[in-house]
């Protein structure tokens, strides 16, 4: 049964922490704040849960980790807490945080709570509903917004020491590779293949900047009547790494593959003459502009290492659905795209000379 994305991902459902505990939390850490407060759990979002808090007519989003058994490394809220404060304070579109919780007796998970920016999210890619023109202009917004957050210098945010951007992508490889391990649940051919080509294959490194490791469209804050971006939400995995990398990552939405549930990640497939949506060609030479490149060279090794590691991301959903911690109902269907998305990657993989 297919569903519909935009329906499955919008709006809340009922809350599963203590509302009671988290508002007396909250009236002693957060400027402003004053209950009653009501909780309630938005929809969409795999990785860290996320909650819209009210408070006598103030809204705020509150993140936590999930409850139980986590893979090493994953779930960093206080890096996203720590990322988005600085880049608020540069003037970047976030959510800005408020404050910090890793008590974890409060909620029974660490926390963080940030502005609630009010607005659209779009969880089709292709941003159903809008005009050409309005779909140009979203697609010009996206594209200057991740080229703004390259242009960065770490050192000036004061993140200096927020990644280590020598090697970035081989440490990737071998991160998701370990993380695949570690949630693997069947023997899938391509990705075992890709584990032992991709650390051969890597790019020599760019310029480092602040990337953002998961930047697309159902990850932003889309203004309430305007095609722009107000806030980029989700900064869990970002760091100081490679911006093509990042950005290329952004690319696949031009080649996902389409799920037949609907469920997952979405896709540009069948969807590449929607009035206003520019070729990929045309918006990679965008971003390239405005970043001061002359191109991407490289780019079949990028676009299958972006795919093995969004499989793995994926497949680390189905090990939480395996461990009883995944943060949405759909995390069992999404992750039945890992087949898929490795068959992507090798086939870039074959492309590039594997």
């Amino acid at each position: 049964m297919r569903i519909d994305r935009q329906q499955a991902f919008s709006g809340t459902m009922a809350s599963d922490i203590d509302a009671a505990a988290l508002e007396a939390y909250l009236a002693g850490h957060v400027a402003g704040f004053a209950g009653p407060l009501e909780v309630e759990r938005f929809k969409g979002g795999q990785s860290n849960p996320t909650y819209k808090l009210t408070a006598r007519g103030s809204c705020y989003v509150l993140r936590r980790k999930p409850f139980g058994k986590l893979l090493p490394s994953a779930h960093a809220i206080e890096r996203e807490y720590r990322v988005t404060a600085a880049l608020a304070e540069a003037g970047f579109p976030v959510a800005r945080p408020l404050h910090l919780c890793t008590d974890e007796s409060v909620i029974g998970a660490a926390f963080y709570v940030m502005e609630h920016a009010a607005g659209r999210v779009f969880w089709e890619p292709h941003a159903p509903g809008l005009s050409g023109d309005g779909r140009a202009k979203l697609f010009g917004s996206l594209n200057a917004t991740i080229a703004s957050l390259h242009r960065f210098d770490p050192a000036t945010l004061g993140l200096s020491d927020f990644g280590r951007p020598a090697g970035y992508v081989a440490r990737q490889i071998r991160r998701w590779s370990e993380q695949y391990r570690a949630s693997e649940t069947e023997t899938i051919p391509e990705m075992d293949r890709l584990i032992a080509w991709l650390p051969g294959a890597c790019p020599a490194d760019p310029e480092p900047a602040i990337v953002h490791g998961d930047f697309r469209l159902d990850n932003c804050i889309i203004h309430p009547t305007e095609p722009r971006v107000i806030a980029v939400l989700d900064w869990e995995l970002s760091t100081i790494g490679d911006p093509l990398a990042d950005f290329t990552y952004h690319l696949m939405q031009w080649f996902m593959p389409l799920s037949e549930t609907g469920a997952g990640v979405g896709s540009l497939l069948g969807h590449e003459h929607e009035p206003g949506l520019p070729a990929i060609h045309d918006y990679a030479a965008d971003y390239c502009r405005r970043t001061g490149r002359d191109g991407i060279s490289h780019l079949p090794v990028y676009m299958a290492y972006n795919f093995f590691r969004l499989a793995a991301i994926l497949q680390g959903i189905l090990g939480r659905v395996r461990d009883g911690t995944a943060a949405n109902a759909e995390a069992a269907v999404m992750a039945q795209q890992v087949r898929p998305l490795a068959a992507t990657a090798w086939r870039f993989a074959r492309e590039a000379g594997a």
